[in-house]
């Protein structure tokens, strides 16, 4: 499969983990609620099964909203004081796109190889059927997308 020219990079993301967060819709909802009232652009969302009442809340932001975001997580924090925030900044967001990766296996086993090739620092990843979207650390970005060239070609 070819996706030359379907990677793009995002530099300077944020990730965000609100640990021991509530596993409810209403609450997740809210916390999202706030984020766009504050004029903040969410972009990788993950959750984690709920174990009990319990999950864990992971997503990215643009690294000049980090501020903006630690000041929602603490009022969160302040109703549901189990939750632990952490706060990775500084990532790079890699996205191998296309439409032909729907239907067709291997395309994330090809992806993952390329970042293990690369002994990349993988933070986050999120999917789609035509997605691929993985968080690393800035300083493995250029081996990772040399690898992922040598691998989808």
């Amino acid at each position: 499969m070819d996706l030359n020219g379907k990677v793009s990079v995002t530099e300077d993301v944020t990730l965000i983990s609100l640990n021991d967060s509530p596993a409810n819709i209403d609450v997740i909802a809210g916390i999202f609620e706030r984020i766009a009232e504050a004029g903040i652009d969410v972009d990788m969302i993950s959750q984690t099964p709920p174990n009990g009442r319990h999950s864990s809340l992971s997503f990215t932001v643009s690294g000049e909203d980090f501020g903006g975001i630690l000041e929602i997580a603490a009022k969160f924090r302040e109703v549901n004081p189990d939750i632990k925030i952490s706060v990775s900044s500084g990532n790079c967001k890699i996205a191998v796109f296309s439409d032909s990766m729907k239907g067709t296996p291997g395309v994330a086993a090809k992806v993952f190889k390329a970042a293990a090739n690369a002994n990349a620092d993988i933070r986050m990843i999120t999917t789609s059927e035509v997605d691929i979207s993985m968080l690393v650390v800035k300083a493995d970005l250029e081996n990772t997308l040399a690898e992922i060239g040598k691998l989808l070609k």
